[in-house]
């Protein structure tokens, strides 16, 4: 997919301030600190569009990112550790439920994982959830330039096992590009199913 524009759209801190276009829409969802803002700029090709930190828990809110003016990227919260009072991790999590939940015009939540790591219990529960509720997802694991390819095949491995169905998980490297196409085709896939009977709506 060629993508000729972009642009920030808003930070949503509750539901009556997401966007009222209604445009489908691809959300980017896990751990803090997994690597979600450097996946949406590198499947972009555009540097500092979502911001990046090495701090967990940098993202507070859910992002909203306008592409081709046809669609929408959306950048979670991150879940789990985060430098930041518990009240406030609280509210986080029930931003991301309640958009997954509700929002009609979700046609695909990319799951990421860190390829060096083993999925959390976290990670198993969000996967259960979006399989629980018939949410289209993608799993992709990110930073796999920084392991041998043995390293990534076992790791990978080891992830299919703990979270339970043995479903892709992609490989993915900013830095290689390594996992873009792959990711993109299933973005595509999705926005081919939803795209028409969401305008008509």
């Amino acid at each position: 997919m060629k993508i000729t524009s972009t642009e920030f759209v808003k930070s949503a801190f509750a539901e009556a301030h997401w966007p009222r276009l209604r445009l489908p829409e691809v959300a980017f969802l896990g751990r803090s600190n997994v690597g979600k803002s450097s996946l949406i700029n590198t499947l972009l090709g555009v540097r500092g569009l979502a911001r990046t930190s090495s701090t967990p828990g940098r993202t507070q809110s859910l992002n909203f990112f306008l592409l081709n003016q046809k669609f929408f990227f959306v950048d979670l919260p991150g879940y789990g550790y985060a430098k930041v009072p518990r009240s406030i991790r609280e509210t986080w999590g029930d931003m991301a439920t309640n958009y997954l939940a509700k929002r009609e015009q979700l046609v695909l939540s990319i799951h990421i994982l860190d390829s060096r790591h083993d999925p959390t219990q976290l990670d198993v529960q969000l996967r259960e959830w979006l399989s629980a509720n018939a949410k289209p997802h993608l799993t992709v694991a990110t930073k796999a330039d920084k392991l041998s390819a043995n390293e990534l095949q076992r790791n990978l491995r080891r992830a299919r096992q703990t979270l339970g169905d043995g479903g892709e998980i992609v490989a993915y490297s900013a830095v290689t590009g390594a996992g873009r196409p792959r990711v993109w085709r299933a973005i595509s896939e999705a926005l081919d199913r939803l795209t028409i009977p969401l305008a008509k709506s």
